[in-house]
């Protein structure tokens, strides 16, 4: 059996997972970011997007962040973020929706446009698509 370190996911408002898992994958500020059990310490920001946790037995599930913090600690890894739900559980229509009124809100610039705004919007909607197409192409689904 193969090793494995305790890992919590969880937001603002729920836990959503907590258990022992073989590998945690989250995407950082600098690249992505690949977790086993007995990885050295550390703590850095998260980009939104997907995190994917091999659990204990090899099932892979995926989740999505709109951004928050990793913790490793030799014997547990702790994903904090903003907002969290299951990859299976995004609304693809909305995140296609949510893309396409902020590159909109991105061309017709107003006198009450804020730009920051309209950006994080696209990030996080692209963000969304990015973890969906993931879950596709390890799943098959469609």
């Amino acid at each position: 059996m193969a090793m494995t370190v305790h890992c919590d996911i969880v937001s603002a408002e729920e836990e959503l997972f907590s258990g022992l898992v073989e590998m945690v994958i989250a995407h950082g500020n600098l690249g992505d970011i690949g977790v086993l059990p007995g990885h050295a310490p550390l703590l850095t920001d998260l980009k939104p997007g997907p995190v994917r946790v091999i659990k204990q037995g090899g099932e892979e599930e995926i989740f999505y962040i709109s951004g928050g913090f990793i913790e490793v600690q030799p014997n547990m890894v702790k994903v904090l973020a903003d907002t969290a739900t299951r990859a299976k559980d995004i609304d693809e229509a909305a995140a296609q929706a949510a893309v396409k009124a902020a590159e909109k809100a991105l061309h017709e610039k107003g006198a009450d446009f804020d730009y920051g705004s309209a950006a994080a919007r696209l990030a996080e909607a692209a963000a969304q698509l990015r973890t969906i197409e993931q879950m596709r192409k390890k799943y098959g689904r469609h």
